[in-house]
């Protein structure tokens, strides 16, 4: 018994086209299912990574902003594993994605940067445990 992996991530965007976009194209998740349900007037994305399911993207009629910046109480923000940092960034920044400076962790000598989605939700890409 108990937890096994993380199942998927629920995501709620302001501008569903924008967002699916950035998801598929810019960070190039797979499109598994999408519906429209009309009594919520709102879509459901699911999505996946290397063929694994992980995240949900919603839509719902003017849905409540994010309280503030990454410290606020609640998830912080999402991670990917990526090979190469350095090489992420600037694939990134040539589709026009903001990019913060490259850090490294300090307990683990890893580099690690962020960027955020078009809700501005925080989003890391961080140096593989393998490198």
């Amino acid at each position: 018994m108990g937890l096994k992996r993380v199942h998927h991530i629920a995501i709620i965007c302001s501008d569903y086209q924008k967002s699916k976009t950035f998801y598929t194209d810019v960070l190039g998740l797979e499109i598994i299912k999408e519906v429209y349900r009309e009594e919520r007037k709102s879509y459901k994305l699911d999505l996946a990574l290397n063929g694994e399911y992980i995240i949900e993207l919603f839509s719902f009629p003017d849905p409540p902003k994010r309280p503030s910046r990454p410290e606020a109480m609640g998830l912080r923000h999402l991670a990917f594993e990526v090979e190469n940092v350095e090489q992420e960034k600037y694939r990134l920044e040539q589709l026009g994605i903001k990019v913060e400076d490259i850090r490294v962790d300090e307990f683990t000598g890893k580099r690690f940067t962020f960027f955020t989605d078009p809700d501005d939700l925080p989003i890391e890409v961080y140096e593989g445990l393998s490198n």
